[in-house]
């Protein structure tokens, strides 16, 4: 996990004010304003009104706006120019003129985050990957199922998610994130979902609400094994001086002394103490 790469993004409603705060204090990486399916079209305007209140305010927060192709994309470009916009999602993300004009209204630090969904956002997602100001591509499961109208298992999906994590990897973006949980009592699911995605390749996750907050940067964390074979696996090496050895039958050698020091650098970050 890299620094800045974030593994809990917590939507909220833009036309629910007073929920803001409260998923702040929820304790996600990163929390996102949502205008888009979690608002109903005759609040579209008060929603993005609270948005850019509270973005005036100066608390540092992503919006999902509208998509290009709707009637308030427009409007919503106007609150990328707030100082504390973080980054925007822009949902059915298919097309670079779309992500150029997004670019034109953004502070230079705020990053886009393409949400894949589609099935034309997939086909272009190696040229989205590499637009100016792309941080990481978002897999939106559900949506993209429904677009090629096949089934959510593992085995329909599974070419896909490995295919936009490969994408993101070529493109030297962070890892991509996975798209959210709808049933917000399968804490199994979610668990087993997001274990998933990090075995295929991915940095994050979306949340919908802040009970599965916990789940999922847990999912993200090393687990005791894998700490316990990192520190094995360097004390090896630092005994034989950084030369190849072997370590209870295991080569240790050089990919296998990055891959430890990157699990120990994940748990470090994880929880903001050494390891």
């Amino acid at each position: 996990m890299q620094p800045s790469m974030v593994r809990s993004y917590l939507f909220v409603p833009g036309n629910r004010p007073d929920r803001f705060a409260k998923a702040f204090a929820a304790g996600a990486d990163a929390v996102i304003i949502d205008l888009e399916d979690a608002v109903p079209p005759a609040q579209k305007v008060e929603a993005r009104k609270a948005t850019a209140n509270w973005l005036s305010a100066g608390k540092a927060t992503l919006v999902r706006i509208n998509g290009a192709d709707s009637e308030w994309f427009q409007d919503d470009l106007e609150l990328c120019m707030l100082p504390a916009l973080a980054g925007v999602v822009l949902p059915k993300a298919e097309r670079l003129a779309d992500l150029a004009q997004l670019r034109e209204k953004l502070t230079a630090a705020a990053p886009i985050l393409p949400l894949v969904e589609t099935a034309q956002g997939y086909w272009n997602a190696p040229s989205l990957a590499r637009a100016r100001s792309v941080q990481r591509l978002i897999f939106g499961e559900i949506d993209f199922q429904l677009d090629l109208g096949i089934g959510s298992g593992d085995e329909e999906l599974l070419s896909f998610r490995s295919h936009i994590v490969l994408i993101s990897r070529v493109a030297g973006i962070q890892a991509p994130v996975a798209g959210i949980n709808a049933d917000l009592d399968d804490l199994e699911k979610l668990r087993a979902d997001t274990l998933r995605s990090r075995r295929l390749g991915f940095g994050g996750k979306l949340l919908i609400h802040p009970k599965q907050i916990p789940v999922v940067h847990a999912c993200f964390q090393p687990t005791a094994e894998e700490l316990d074979w990192a520190k094995r696996v360097l004390e090896a090496a630092a005994e034989s001086g950084g030369a190849a050895v072997a370590m209870n039958g295991e080569l240790v050698d050089r990919p296998i002394i990055r891959k430890a020091r990157r699990i120990l650098r994940d748990a470090e970050r994880g929880s903001g103490k050494p390891v």
